[in-house]
């Protein structure tokens, strides 16, 4: 059977297109806010006066309709909608300088698409740091056929907080030399933390001074109230920008059911690890506590060395008493650097069954080494040796009308160094930027490897979690150490690997992945830590270029760089 045919058969499971699809139309003002997210006043980019923005409802069939108004008066804007596939609509990815231009101040743009997948998804700010300042929000995408049996449900939109503004950060983040933005001050659960102060000191003794807050505070933590002996399913979000997470709760196993909008074969853990950009449907099943109490949920950092307190909130059963004393303390987060535990729970998920297995061979490999790198004394990190810095005439609107002035038709290398050492700093830490893009036809099944390596100074290596626009991808296997040609590929998982979007990048490690080139249009690949994509961590794919040329693309997508000049030099004719 083709790629094209299995890929088909997949797509038939996870989407509904319907005859009796509907419509969600929606109206957006995106500004900034004074607000509290942690208890400390900071400023926040809210959506029609909320942070996080409002939760887009839909059913798999519909379409959704954004209309936003960029109120920021100073800066442009986008939205990307993580997890939707964008079938047929790339111009509405919301990736500026890749899929359009930045919403001008003052301006609307509506996006329209259809959502051909239910799952948990989310959507964020795709331009500069702005996921940063907060412009994020849920998506929930439901099956009018839903298979699992639950009594209720909760959104948690897991984030981190700094008190340092976006632009501060990309400031320091672009200084020569770097000026690290240090660890977050929070961790926010929908947008809410607590800084400063014990919020188990606030539950065991009636809170601290600084602790004492109203349910209507825009800090106070949102209480999941339960019923006993009911299955509720948890729907969880981390758009954090830099922390890799571990979410606990306290008493209560996790029955894990979802992944980036796919079933996978339930499992059961005491907590689960979540990295940027990733989702999860988790099913808790409450129990008949005596007497009635309130249980700890636990949220802190993984894969850095802490230095942010735990986000905590409360499970709270009925006819506990509100400020009653809770008899434990809250689930500590495992050891940060115990990768071990990550890679045990990675290697937990796998396709629910009735998903068909991917392609059992690949028509193409491409080799992406992660190194940080020095340019100018500029410290960068770089794929294969060039970092990305995205031009100012999105790739979409170059290809679609042929401007080949631009440098995008220079892609970086395919191939891994090979005589890279990843195990120590890059004996050459020097690079360079480029806007380059790897350039697929359609119907062809790509094998990506993406190999992790020693920072610049020192020892040491960090967990980058990939996101891939336009897609989902089979998660193929990971591996320690330098990937080995010939050799690596013999222990992929070819039976049930889990369909994803997002998905890790282990130290010193390398994680492979296979997709189909099914999806006509330029669609970034990029580690969905925000201040490792601000520094070029991150790559382009464009898939069936002739395709794309023929598209019906809106000219508002379109309206800047050489684009702009080319259109309104054709509308002068």
């Amino acid at each position: 059977m083709s790629a094209i045919v299995w890929w088909l058969v997949t797509a038939a499971m996870v989407a509904v297109h319907s005859a009796s699809a509907g419509v969600v139309e929606l109206n957006w003002e995106v500004e900034y806010k004074l607000w509290w997210p942690d208890c400390k006043e900071g400023i926040v980019i809210a959506i029609n006066g909320e942070f996080p923005g409002p939760t887009i409802n839909a059913t798999a069939g519909d379409t959704v309709i954004v209309h936003v108004t960029n109120k920021l008066s100073t800066e442009g804007v986008v939205i990307h909608w993580h997890g939707i596939r964008q079938n047929g609509t790339p111009w509405a990815d919301g990736a500026a300088g890749v899929t359009q231009c930045p919403i001008n101040p003052g301006e609307t743009f509506t996006y329209n698409f259809i959502v051909d997948k239910a799952g948990t998804h989310f959507y964020h700010g795709h331009y500069g740091m702005q996921r940063s300042a907060g412009l994020y929000g849920m998506m929930i995408v439901r099956s009018p056929k839903e298979t699992l049996q639950y009594d209720g449900e909760f959104n948690l939109l897991l984030s981190d907080w700094w008190h340092q503004s976006s632009h501060a950060q990309e400031l320091y983040l672009s200084s020569r030399p770097m000026r690290w933005i240090g660890e977050p001050q929070s961790l926010l659960i929908n947008g809410r933390g607590q800084f400063n102060c014990s919020l188990a000191a606030y539950f065991n003794k009636g809170g601290l001074e600084e602790c004492k807050f109203k349910d209507n505070d825009e800090c106070a933590p949102t209480i999941l109230r339960v019923e006993p002996l009911k299955v509720y399913r948890l729907r969880i979000a981390s758009t954090t920008a830099l922390a890799s997470l571990n979410l606990a709760v306290e008493g209560h196993q996790l029955e894990v059911v979802e992944a980036d909008g796919n079933y996978v074969a339930p499992f059961t853990v005491n907590d689960i690890d979540i990295y940027s950009g990733e989702t999860y449907s988790v099913l808790l099943r409450t129990h008949n506590p005596s007497p009635s109490r309130k249980y700890w949920i636990s949220v802190g950092v993984r894969g850095r060395k802490p230095n942010t307190t735990q986000a905590l909130t409360v499970l709270h059963y009925p006819d506990a008493p509100e400020l009653h004393h809770l008899p434990y303390p809250p689930p500590t987060t495992p050891r940060w650097d115990d990768y071990d535990r990550s890679k045990s729970f990675s290697n937990k998920i796998f396709a629910a069954k009735g998903y068909p297995p991917p392609p059992e061979r690949s028509d193409e490999q491409l080799f992406l080494l992660n190194t940080q790198n020095l340019m100018d004394n500029y410290t960068k990190w770089a794929i294969n040796n060039v970092s990305l810095t995205v031009p100012a005439t999105p790739y979409i609107g170059t290809i679609r009308y042929g401007l080949k002035s631009l440098s995008y038709q220079k892609p970086p290398g395919k191939e891994i160094v090979r005589d890279y050492d990843v195990m120590k700093p890059p004996v050459n830490p020097n690079t360079t930027k480029g806007n380059g893009i790897y350039n697929f036809q359609l119907g062809r099944v790509v094998d990506v490897i993406l190999q992790n390596a020693n920072v610049l100074n020192g020892r040491g290596s960090e967990i980058h979690p990939w996101h891939l626009h336009g897609h989902d991808f089979w998660v193929l296997g990971y591996g320690e150490g330098k990937f080995r040609l010939g050799v690596d590929e013999k222990t992929y998982n070819l039976k049930n690997p889990p369909l994803r979007n997002t998905v890790a990048l282990y130290p010193y490690g390398w994680t492979a992945l296979r997709f189909v080139t099914d999806n006509p249009g330029v669609w970034f690949f990029h580690c969905h830590i925000e201040p490792h994509l601000h520094m070029g961590m991150g790559v382009v794919f464009a898939e069936g270029v002739d395709q794309i040329a023929k598209m019906n693309i809106p000219n508002e997508v379109l309206g800047c760089g050489l684009t702009r000049e080319f259109l309104m030099n054709r509308g002068r004719h």
